[in-house]
């Protein structure tokens, strides 16, 4: 097998958006849609739009490209459901968000917050024995982030799903 076909072979990660009317239940048929074709969600973030009967929903999952456009057509057959659509990163812009809780006492804190200045984070919480930064970005620098601070010890870490937004005068 070349390494063309290995890499094709890998699933893909794929950011799509769903405009759905603010009803109850919709949220669990959209996840049943998932669940059957076997994909597990790995992010989900749901806002208010700018019109408070709807909101948007932004799930990250892996998965075929085959597999994905079954799911679209079928969310997108959805009462509820205005809009659902897959979002390649060249044409949107995605981001994610994490806050992260460590031990920094006063001995180790300039290098925490050195880590924190390359990054573009922001120190939100401190105190004398620990602090919380926050760093926000595509996926890969809050990964890099997060892996820079294992040498703290974490006390806790919250991560936002991803946020996409069409680039230009398309719609999300």
């Amino acid at each position: 097998m070349s390494e063309n076909e290995i890499e094709s072979d890998a699933p893909q990660v794929h950011t799509l958006s769903v405009y759905v009317a603010n009803k109850p239940g919709v949220l669990a048929r959209i996840a049943q849609i998932f669940s059957r074709r076997g994909y597990n969600i790995d992010s989900l973030v749901v806002s208010p739009s700018t019109d408070g009967r709807y909101s948007r929903m932004t799930i990250a999952a892996q998965g075929s490209e085959d597999g994905l456009e079954q799911i679209i057509l079928q969310v997108g057959k959805l009462v509820d459901v205005l809009h659902c659509s897959d979002h390649a990163l060249e044409e949107a812009v995605v981001r994610e968000l994490a806050m992260i809780k460590i031990l920094a006492d006063a001995e180790h804190r300039s290098e925490a917050l050195h880590i924190c200045e390359h990054f573009g984070g922001k120190t939100v919480d401190l105190t004398p024995t620990s602090m919380i930064v926050m760093v926000t970005g595509d996926s890969a620098k809050v990964d890099a982030c997060i892996n820079m601070f294992d040498q703290f010890t974490v006390i806790e870490l919250v991560r936002t799903g991803k946020v996409v937004m069409a680039r230009g005068n398309e719609e999300t």
